[in-house]
């Protein structure tokens, strides 16, 4: 029988790997592929998902590395409705950065910070505890961190990208930078 559900995330990757989807507007040649992720619901109907259902894997590149992630509904490399999780360590934090859709944060688990800007400056955000849900509007500049370990619900309409506001802070350009000679 043919995972579905493994067949959207592949074509996910994919996409974010090619550079049609899930990439930033600059030109950062994408980054190299990722591990194997867990498989998103495809949304052909009715979507349950147990708890015990969750595959946590590593987030895409265009985030800073320790943070898993989990597509729940939808494919965020495509135009539509999807529904993730993201998973983040204490300490982790997302610098300032914007997209072209509407963002929905709802944080699920531990304490997640909010703030609006072109640099990530804790002192300028608001921290948000279970329960707590975020608008940001399309091309809004905004950072996040994780005061704990914390887990955010995302929704948004895909093709997801992410622009960072200071392209050293991408990690896809720490990826492709050359290595530093000896």
């Amino acid at each position: 029988m043919i995972n579905v559900r493994r067949v959207v995330f592949a074509a996910y990757i994919l996409s974010s790997l090619l550079g049609t989807s899930l990439a930033q507007t600059s030109k950062t040649p994408p980054a190299a592929p990722p591990a194997a992720a867990a498989a998103p619901a495809a949304h052909s109907g009715h979507v349950m998902i147990a708890p015990s259902d969750i595959k946590w894997t590593d987030a895409p590149p265009f985030l800073p590395k320790g943070a898993k992630m989990m597509v729940l509904v939808g494919n965020p490399g495509e135009t539509g409705l999807f529904t993730i999780r993201l998973k983040m360590p204490s300490g982790y934090k997302i610098p300032a950065h914007n997209h072209p859709t509407d963002e929905h944060v709802t944080v699920l688990k531990g304490t997640f910070g909010l703030g609006m800007g072109d640099v990530l400056d804790q002192k300028k955000g608001k921290t948000l505890a279970v329960g707590g849900y975020a608008s940001l509007p399309k091309g809004m500049n905004h950072f996040a961190w994780a005061k704990s370990e914390t887990i955010v619900q995302v929704h948004a309409m895909g093709p997801f990208a992410i622009t960072y506001v200071n392209p050293a802070d991408d990690p896809r350009n720490a990826a492709a930078a050359p290595a530093p000679k000896k």
